[in-house]
């Protein structure tokens, strides 16, 4: 478990259970033992295992997780994604923050793998984009590797991406190139976004590295890879869909960024039921 994801899990724990969880330690027995199936309602890749894991291992040791589908698996409407057995009290109580993670998660590397499966054969890569939940970036970058998708930039001192703003207020896009090599190391690539041809010939020409397409047609997206021929590493970005991306691959760029990975994902619905009669034991 990375560090990191342990206090985002413990900040929605705290979120969550507040003074306490007045429901479950009314009607749960202190000492009380549970078991439980955590099962897919819907068809999807499961992401989220880990999370899910540590939101127990938090609030009792003694809860034991037994995943059937270990993240990156594709499971079907119906099957088992996990088992839970021990303290009946830390099991309901952790069951919402669990599911949340596990349900976000499982979305955005479901949809990043159809993504991954659209561009199938070609030599393109799926990235994600910055548009992530506050507080939850490094968890949803982590599902969407999970899906078989790449990261572009996890923050801003990742890397350097001189956007529209940034040349505006730099008066151009060679200045800004320029201005961006004298306050960076050599070893610094230098990322441009470009809304015209006419842009990308200036950035070429500047010596950018990378080049984000932004908002092209498939025509412009061709003519930019035939103008760049090899000279820089393309990203298209912006509209994309999948009923689109592999178009978009087809043109030979190296990159396809797609923010809909992270925002618009949304959740995959999963239920957690306690299983037997006697499963509550006093």
């Amino acid at each position: 478990m990375i560090p990191m994801w342990s206090d985002i899990v413990k900040t929605a724990l705290n979120e969550d259970i507040g003074r306490g969880d007045v429901t479950t330690n009314t009607l749960i027995p202190a000492g009380s033992e549970i078991e439980a199936v955590v099962i897919a309602k819907e068809d999807m890749v499961v992401c989220g295992i880990p999370m899910m894991a540590e939101v127990f291992r938090q609030l009792d040791k003694r809860v034991r997780m037994l995943p059937e589908a270990p993240d990156g698996t594709g499971v079907r409407a119906g099957n088992t994604i996990c088992t839970l057995r021990g303290p009946g009290r830390a099991i309901l109580t952790g069951e919402r923050v669990a599911l949340n993670f596990l349900q976000n998660l499982s979305a955005i590397a479901t949809l990043t793998r159809q993504y991954v499966e659209q561009v199938a054969g070609s030599q393109t890569k799926v990235v994600d984009t910055r548009k992530t939940t506050p507080g939850l970036r490094l968890l949803q970058k982590y599902a969407v590797r999970v899906g078989g998708g790449h990261n572009h930039r996890m923050g801003l001192d990742d890397g350097v991406l001189i956007k529209e703003n940034h040349i505006a207020i730099a008066g151009g896009i060679t200045e800004a190139i320029n201005q961006v090599r004298e306050a960076t190391c050599h070893l610094q690539q230098i990322e441009v976004e470009c809304e015209t041809l006419e842009q990308v010939s200036e950035a070429i020409d500047a010596g950018t590295q990378i080049i984000l397409l932004d908002n092209m047609t498939l025509k412009q997206i061709e003519k930019a890879v035939q103008l760049v021929d090899g000279r820089a590493i393309l990203e298209a970005s912006g509209n994309v869909m999948l009923s689109t991306v592999r178009e978009i691959a087809s043109t030979g760029v190296n990159l396809i960024s797609v923010g809909a990975l992270t925002h618009s994902a949304g959740s995959k619905d999963v239920s957690l039921r306690i299983i037997g009669d006697k499963s509550l034991k006093k």
